[in-house]
C-alpha cells in the first residue's frame, strides 16, 4: 500500500481510536529496533499464519526510510525442505534472541503453548516483545506492547493495521510533531540555574 492510500485510510479512520493506537504501537516498534542492529527484528506468526505481508511492508519501509533495522527476519513455524536461507529461519531462532533484539508476533490466531514458551524465553533473555493479535490475552501478557484487533468483522482488521503500523514505523517524526518537545528542551536550557548552584 503506497503512502497516498495509507493517508486515505488514516483519514477514513480519523475520529476513531485506531490512528493513535497504531502510531503508539509503531513508535514502540521503532524504539525497540532502534536500540538494536539490522537483523535483530524477529517477525513470527502463530499456528499456520505466516506474516508475509508485514514482512514485506517492513522491508519496504526499511529501504524507504533508511532504517535497515526495520527489515525483519521472518521466523517460520514450519520450514519446508530446500527453502532459501532467508526463508529457512525456524523457531529455534527465538531461543537465541537476546537483549537488543525484538520479537514481533503478528497473528489472527491464538498463539500455541510452544510459541508462547519461546517468546517468554526471549523476553527473559532481554528481548523486547511486541504483539499484534486478535485479542490473545496470553500473548498480550508476554508483550511489552500489544495491539489487539477484535476478531469480529468491522472497519478495521489485522491486515489493515499492518499497513498503518509499518508505514508509521518508517516515518520520521515531522518537525511539527517534534516542536512541543523541542520547545520544552529550549525552555530548560534558557531558564536560570537553581539558586543552589
Amino acid at each position: 500500500m503506497d503512502a497516498v492510500r495509507v493517508e486515505v485510510v488514516r483519514e477514513l479512520l480519523a475520529g476513531s481510536e485506531w490512528p493513535e493506537r497504531t502510531r503508539t504501537f509503531a513508535g514502540a516498534l521503532r524504539g525497540a529496533v532502534g536500540r538494536g542492529s539490522p537483523g535483530g527484528l524477529l517477525l513470527v506468526g502463530a499456528g499456520g499464519y505466516e506474516p508475509w505481508h508485514m514482512a514485506a511492508h517492513l522491508d519496504d519501509e526499511a529501504a524507504w526510510s533508511g532504517l535497515p533495522e526495520l527489515s525483519p527476519t521472518l521466523v517460520r513455524q514450519r520450514v519446508p525442505p530446500g527453502a532459501p536461507a532467508h526463508l529457512a529461519v525456524g523457531t529455534a531462532r527465538l531461543e537465541a534472541a537476546r537483549r537488543g533484539e525484538t520479537v514481533l508476533v503478528v497473528t489472527p490466531e491464538r498463539a500455541e503453548a510452544a510459541l508462547l514458551e519461546r517468546v517468554d524465553g526471549a523476553r527473559r533473555a532481554g528481548a523486547t516483545v511486541l504483539a499484534m493479535d486478535a485479542g490473545d490475552r496470553e500473548l498480550a501478557g508476554l508483550a511489552h506492547e500489544a495491539l489487539s484487533v477484535p476478531p469480529e468483522p468491522g472497519e478495521v482488521g489485522l491486515d489493515l493495521l499492518q499497513h498503518l503500523v509499518s508505514a508509521a514505523a518508517g516515518r520520521r517524526p515531522r518537525l511539527r510533531d517534534r516542536l512541543p518537545r523541542l520547545a520544552r528542551l529550549a525552555e530548560q536550557f534558557m531558564s536560570p540555574p537553581p539558586a543552589s548552584w
